[in-house]
């Protein structure tokens, strides 16, 4: 299985939050792979650019080169396009950013590793998991 890590868990994952990392390395050990696309890159480079957190910039590098990268194709593009159709006439528009990740994911069946559940939720067939037990809203 192929997961989707949001910058939400990638922050924490960089925070050192043990029950994510323990997470991630259970999920792991039993093979399963781990993507960071390249809007959650610019997410949390942003972040970490901002704050001016070099160390965890490296560390973000690192991790980036473990999991995988991959582009946005037409399919993404056309999936994003639906999500946000039906989200806006349900009157549940959440960021395009999210919607990207969602339609990522939708078209490829991954799951998304959050912890924003909340908009997420709103997504029809997504699947999800949160490895922060813990979640706030």
């Amino acid at each position: 299985m192929i997961y989707v890590l949001d910058s939400n868990i990638v922050s924490y994952m960089l925070k050192k939050e043990a029950e994510v990392i323990a997470n991630y390395r259970r999920t792991a050990d039993q093979g399963h792979e781990f993507i960071i696309l390249p809007i959650v890159r610019y997410e949390v480079e942003r972040w970490l650019m901002e704050q001016k957190l070099k160390k965890m910039l490296t560390q973000f590098e690192i991790l980036c080169e473990e999991a995988g990268t991959l582009e946005f194709s037409r399919p993404v593009w056309q999936q994003a396009a639906l999500i946000y159709a039906d989200l806006s006439q349900r009157g549940e528009l959440i960021d395009d950013a999210d919607i990207f990740i969602a339609a990522f994911c939708l078209t490829y069946e991954y799951t998304l590793v959050t912890n924003n559940l909340r908009h997420f939720e709103r997504i029809d067939k997504l699947h999800t998991v949160n490895w922060k037990s813990n979640a706030t809203f």
